[in-house]
């Protein structure tokens, strides 16, 4: 287990940062793809370190402690992160919509002032991105195996019959 921990532990950290940071978080858009980088970095990472050939369940297991360790960084530094720039994101992103289409943009600020995104519905919000940073680490870790692990499985084939016929010589 000790050698599955150390990245695990790596990819969970460049997990956990990169999707807490705001702007840079936002990479995570796309199928949670800083997760599933994390994942495969830790996969690689013991790939690299294995004695023996990797199996795709030690990617899942390294990808899953990389995504629980992501999922307890982004949720201490995530949480008070969005509520600091909760404002900041609000009015970049309807500056961006007034951009494309300015009556879709005054939809969006009058949804928005609505909804009143208060101190409990960042933290729901941060439970369900940690749920899927989880298991889209999962997903990196397993998919990481195939891609980096070009060892040979298995075990060694048994030696060749002594000859005459007698398995020990006396």
């Amino acid at each position: 287990m000790d050698n599955k921990l150390k990245p695990a532990i790596i990819g969970g950290v460049a997990i956990g940062l990169l999707s807490a940071i705001p702007f840079i978080n936002w990479v995570n858009l796309c199928c949670c793809l800083w997760a599933i980088l994390g994942g495969l970095l830790a996969s690689y990472l013991y790939v690299k370190n294995s004695p023996v050939p990797a199996k795709p369940g030690d990617g899942a297991v390294v990808g899953g402690i990389a995504g629980a360790v992501g999922a307890v960084i982004y949720l201490i530094l995530g949480i008070p992160l969005a509520i600091l720039s909760g404002t900041a994101m609000r009015e970049m992103m309807i500056n961006l919509m007034a951009n494309v289409d300015p009556r879709q943009a005054d939809m969006i600020r009058q949804q928005m002032e609505a909804q009143g995104q208060g101190i409990s519905g960042i933290i729901f919000q941060s439970l369900i991105g940690a749920v899927l940073l989880l298991v889209f680490a999962v997903i990196g870790g397993l998919l990481g195996i195939p891609l980096f692990e070009k060892r040979k499985g298995g075990t060694l084939p048994p030696p060749p019959p002594a000859p005459g016929g007698a398995p020990f010589a006396a």
